[in-house]
């Protein structure tokens, strides 16, 4: 969005202030121009000294990737002449075009983080989006896998090649720390500290925090870097910094480890859909099931928010009250 200050120092306020990742950060961007389009459309404001055969919605004005509305009003003035009613709008259009609850919800928090940030940096009085309500959001609990249904997958991986035994290693210490994917390929070498049986891991917001890791995953790794360093002596691109490497030696990304644990759930005979963040939930429904406290489970997994943990507390319920169905079938028949 080349004509619009505000919008772009709102991206770079993101990402350099707050720390957002760039993935996140074009998420932002193109939820305002998405936005933008619509006012575009819209026509919310008409210029003073347009004639009347004039389309006042010219070109030029947003660029990026998605949008190529054309607006000879500059779109910083497009964007602060939106009130309650125009974002009313916005809502209703969304819901029009069928978007889901949880979209609806997270276009809206755009709006709301960055008519906060127009307020906070006085480019505007007030935040128009600050009365609208978010829309209510299905409760949906996250999947979790069995830990016999762990075991399993964590079985699959063969452990006598290189890459078999990396992916053994990546499997055990998503489940062992209940680390993010994206925080899994972001680990370094030096990041295992296998005296003191801990990880050091780089979460969102740039936020460090430091993961016990159990015994069986630093063996799973002890045992890949046995066969990477063989690798790497052979190979003189191998990055030797990065601890989970692709073929090439250069570091793992999300989608591979995502692609990777789809066949070995196909192998072991799981369901398919499950993803590699299915191994986070797994980490903390377990956790709880065994005793933990909820603040332990919210530090270990890097939740800024308590009651983030907390989804993981309506799993557990729901699992005790099946199993005392199970075991009391003639409580279901009770009057």
């Amino acid at each position: 969005m080349d004509n619009s200050s505000t919008i772009q120092e709102f991206i770079n306020y993101l990402k350099f202030e707050k720390h957002f990742s760039e993935h996140t950060a074009k998420c932002y961007r193109a939820d305002l121009e998405q936005f933008v389009s619509f006012l575009a459309d819209s026509g919310p404001v008409r210029p003073q000294g347009s004639s009347g055969s004039a389309n006042p919605w010219d070109a030029s004005a947003v660029t990026g990737t998605a949008v190529q509305t054309q607006l000879c009003v500059p779109v910083d003035d497009l964007v602060k002449s939106a009130d309650i009613n125009t974002i009313r709008r916005y809502m209703a259009d969304l819901g029009q075009r069928q978007y889901c609850k949880s979209t609806t919800a997270r276009k809206l928090a755009t709006l709301r983080s960055f008519y906060k940030f127009m307020v906070k940096r006085n480019y505007l009085s007030g935040n128009p989006v600050v009365s609208i309500k978010t829309p209510k959001q299905d409760k949906k609990l996250p999947k979790f896998l069995e830990y016999e249904q762990v075991v399993r997958l964590l079985n699959t991986p063969p452990v006598n090649t290189w890459l078999g035994a990396r992916d053994r290693a990546m499997l055990e210490v998503l489940y062992s720390t209940g680390m993010r994917v994206s925080e899994l390929v972001a680990l370094n070498m030096d990041d295992v500290d296998f005296l003191s049986e801990v990880i050091h891991v780089r979460g969102k917001g740039k936020k460090e925090r430091l993961c016990p890791i159990g015994s069986s995953a630093l063996q799973s790794i002890q045992n890949y870097i046995e066969f990477r360093n063989r690798r790497m002596s052979t190979d003189s691109n191998f990055d030797s910094r990065v601890l989970f490497a692709n073929k090439h030696g250069k570091r793992l990304s999300t989608r591979s480890v995502r692609r990777k644990m789809d066949k070995y759930l196909i192998e072991a005979g799981l369901d398919p859909s499950i993803s590699p963040h299915t191994l986070r939930h797994s980490f903390a429904t377990h956790m709880l099931n065994n005793g933990a406290d909820l603040r332990s489970v919210q530090e270990l997994l890097g939740h800024q928010s308590l009651s983030t943990t907390q989804i993981y507390t309506h799993i557990t319920t729901s699992r005790m009250n099946e199993q005392y169905h199970n075991a009391h079938p003639l409580e279901q028949h009770q009057p």
